[in-house]
């Protein structure tokens, strides 16, 4: 039978440090050669053996004015430690192993609005940073990045919404504002402000449920009668951009998705009074699972992000 796993180390076993020491002073002859070694002061390193010595209950040196000289019991003792030592080593070595491993491969999951228009530019500054790490992105809507985060299938996300999804951590990297959006051709493209009530009232060309997008328009208008049935119903911002664009009817998304189309005019911004069509973007991650290694540098880039409010 394997033996009992100790709660805590024997009160008698010395530091790795001490242990480092005494295997430079075996190797140099010279406590002062053997504290320069180990980039200590030699008083340090005298008052480290002797602590050490007194831990052990047993002299290690025979101090000379022409060096210091294992004693019997300091030879045993170093044999001792430099297994430890080679152990230690060991250890280390297969710490950086697993975390080269974690460091060569990031996934990360990211809601539709912060795949397309944010996240290509923070990849390509963690490429500047982590050449080596090879970078994976699934996009979909935020319910989707959330199940992915909690099945194990990445690292990282990135959602957009009112809350953090159940069972995650999170952050606010930055905030979006929402806009009402029609083709030139379309009567409300000469409306100067539209109401709650009649933005409420009209089919329009909608997310899937599950989008961040439909989330906070959902609870903008549920005050004022709730959404009407959509016009359509679609599942990128893509698809809903061109249905708009052709003039089937308005639609609502993210103003940082927006930007060539109305700077072109192909589409055009219709002002809603009375409600608040803002929503926060948030990076997400498995609840106390804090990112390490290449997703907390990505997280880090999100930091310098200028915030879109």
């Amino acid at each position: 039978m394997p033996s009992p796993v100790p709660s805590s180390l024997p009160h008698r076993v010395p530091d790795l440090g001490a242990m480092v020491l005494l295997l430079a002073v075996a190797r140099h002859g010279s406590l002062g050669r053997a504290a320069r070694d180990v980039g200590i002061s030699q008083p340090a390193a005298s008052g480290r053996i002797r602590s050490m010595e007194r831990q052990l209950g047993v002299a290690l040196l025979d101090r000379s004015p022409r060096g210091s000289r294992l004693t019997d019991a300091g030879a045993l003792v170093t044999d001792w430690a430099r297994r430890v030592v080679e152990a230690a080593e060991a250890f280390d070595a297969g710490a950086q192993a697993l975390r080269d491993r974690r460091d060569s491969r990031l996934r990360v999951a990211a809601s539709m609005t912060i795949a397309e228009y944010l996240l290509p530019g923070w990849l390509i500054a963690l490429r500047a940073e982590r050449p080596g790490t090879a970078v994976s992105l699934l996009a979909g809507n935020s319910a989707a990045v959330a199940l992915r985060l909690l099945a194990g299938e990445a690292d990282l996300g990135f959602v957009e919404g009112l809350s953090i999804p159940e069972g995650l951590d999170g952050t606010v990297i930055a905030h979006d504002r929402l806009v009402v959006v029609v083709a030139p051709s379309h009567p409300w493209a000469r409306r100067g402000r539209l109401s709650p009530r009649e933005l409420a009232q009209e089919p329009l060309i909608l997310r899937e449920h599950g989008s961040g997008t439909r989330q906070v328009l959902d609870a903008a208008l549920a005050s004022h009668g709730g959404l009407a049935r959509p016009l359509l119903e679609l599942s990128s911002t893509t698809a809903v951009k061109g249905a708009a664009e052709s003039g089937a009817g308005p639609c609502v998304l993210s103003e940082l998705a927006l930007g060539e189309e109305l700077s072109a005019r192909r589409l055009v911004k219709v002002p809603v009074e009375g409600v608040r069509l803002r929503r926060q973007l948030r990076a997400v991650w498995p609840a106390g699972h804090r990112p390490t290694g290449p997703a907390r540098d990505l997280l880090s880039l999100t930091a310098r992000e200028p915030d879109g409010a």
